[in-house]
């Protein structure tokens, strides 16, 4: 049989995850799950794409805050657009994540949905990665690209839950992940309808709606998705309680922790990462009934391109 999933290496992890593909999916199985039932659910930043050494979202907003201050010099001089404008790593993830997103909310405001997705789109193709120095959409992992679609084979619905803006990964997930942008949930910024040119649009407004991270995230995939994933895979502790709402349900489930152990074909962090740390995820694994995925020891490939 062909293999499925040939950027990962023959470890307990990838059989993990093919011995529970196959006992819900086969008939007569008695963890078998209909397809209506078959939820999967991702986490985007560090478990889908690269998010050193800050989210893209990060960078595409301070690129937009570049444009804004061309027109208004004054946010030059004030925090914390001037750290924001200045590239200073240090003192944004001192903002934390959520102080990052309620700036990029800022910076986004006046647009419509449909200027938004466009603008995304244009900065998509010039923008690439400060390190890796290749386009965002060539610094997805091959593993998890695989992975989503072993799972859509096999007739299970896979959404991407994020912490980064929902409005910057929809312009992408088709085209590189195979997700429709009707099946991604993530932070979003609050909107109005208002009529332009005697056609009706959505405004972006410049606050936060929703912060799609922690706690937040299974309250949103209850708002927006209608059920309890069966997996779940994430990359850190903003990922651990849509981990243990998962784990928790009823019958077959399965969580994934991606650990960033390969500082040679990637990034080795975890603790350390201000912006979104893995610790008590990384410390609780085991008592949660989490799998931790190794990248160093798992996946025999990191990017498509490698």
């Amino acid at each position: 049989m062909t293999d499925a999933l040939p950027s990962w290496n023959e470890t307990a992890v990838k059989a993990a995850i093919v011995a529970f593909v196959e006992k819900v999916t086969r008939d007569g199985s008695p963890d078998y799950l209909p397809p209506a039932e078959r939820i999967a659910t991702f986490d985007n930043d560090g478990t889908l794409w690269c998010e050193q050494p800050v989210q893209v979202q990060v960078l595409f907003a301070g690129d937009r805050l570049q444009q804004l201050a061309e027109q208004r010099p004054e946010l030059k001089a004030q925090e914390p657009y001037r750290s924001y404008l200045a590239r200073d790593i240090a003192s944004m993830k001192a903002l934390g994540k959520k102080g990052l997103m309620e700036i990029a909310a800022a910076t986004h405001a006046g647009l419509s949905a449909s200027e938004m997705r466009a603008a995304v789109r244009a900065w998509l193709k010039t923008a690439v990665h400060p390190v890796l120095k290749r386009p965002h959409t060539e610094v997805v992992y091959q593993p998890m690209l695989e992975l989503l679609d072993y799972l859509r084979a096999n007739g299970f619905l896979v959404f991407i839950v994020t912490g980064g803006g929902a409005d910057v990964v929809r312009t992408l997930s088709e085209q590189v992940y195979g997700v429709p942008r009707h099946m991604v949930v993530g932070s979003a910024m609050k909107v109005q309808m208002e009529e332009r040119d005697g056609r009706m649009e959505i405004q972006k407004l410049p606050e936060l709606l929703t912060f799609d991270d922690r706690e937040v995230k299974p309250e949103n995939i209850e708002i927006h998705i209608g059920r309890r994933p069966v997996l779940a895979f994430g990359n850190s502790d903003g990922d651990l309680a849509m981990l243990r709402y998962t784990l928790t349900g009823e019958g077959p489930r399965l969580g994934l922790l991606l650990h960033h152990d390969d500082a040679e074909r990637e990034f080795a962090y975890d603790r350390d990462f201000k912006l979104s740390p893995l610790a008590e995820a990384l410390d609780q694994a085991g008592a949660y009934g989490i799998s931790l995925v190794s990248m160093a020891r798992d996946w025999r490939k990191v990017f498509p391109q490698a």
